[in-house]
């Protein structure tokens, strides 16, 4: 079964090759991987798509907290959440075939992006089974290119499942858990 990690890290070097490491070293497969800045620039969140049975992601989780730049894990999979992946495809696009291909980007409420005499490229968001169907579909006119972000997901509701706090003032820059 796939499961999603939000995984928060100190924004430092190095450690995504540490997160890395950890699965490679452990022979745990990472199926996508998105990391980027939160709204606190010295952190930094990491949504990791893996698969295994529940013993084996509650090992992941177990191994990822050990990490010295790890500051919370939380598996999204149980939760209420809203996921989202974007792709950029470049189709070929030539004769007849240009309408039918534009037909299938509004179907998909896609956008285009770029145009040339014998391509379209595409710009498509939505979960995994939204652009794999558009991928299907576009596949019989000849994908010449495509690039996937891997998913990305927050938890639904006004409450954040990743929320942190810092210490209180006078403290140094560590990071407390939130409750």
């Amino acid at each position: 079964m796939k499961h999603t990690l939000a995984v928060l890290v100190q924004n430092e070097f190095g450690v995504l090759s540490r997160v890395a490491g950890l699965f490679s070293a452990r022979g745990y497969n990472i199926e996508s991987l998105t990391v980027a800045e939160t709204l606190d620039p010295t952190v930094s969140r990491m949504t990791i798509v893996t698969s295994g049975e529940e013993k084996i992601i509650e090992q992941i989780t177990k191994q990822l907290n050990k990490l010295i730049n790890v500051i919370k894990v939380v598996d999204l999979t149980g939760l209420e959440h809203v996921e989202r992946e974007m792709a950029l495809v470049k189709v070929h696009a030539e004769g007849d075939g240009r309408a039918e291909v534009l037909r299938i980007c509004d179907i998909f409420r896609g956008k285009v992006v770029d145009v040339s005499p014998s391509s379209y490229t595409f710009e498509f968001t939505g979960v995994e089974e939204k652009i794999n169907a558009v991928m299907n579909l576009l596949k019989p006119f000849g994908i010449r290119e495509l690039v996937r972000t891997g998913k990305v997901a927050v938890s639904r509701g006004a409450g954040s499942s990743t929320e942190i706090r810092r210490r209180p003032a006078g403290g140094d820059a560590h990071l407390a858990e939130a409750g």
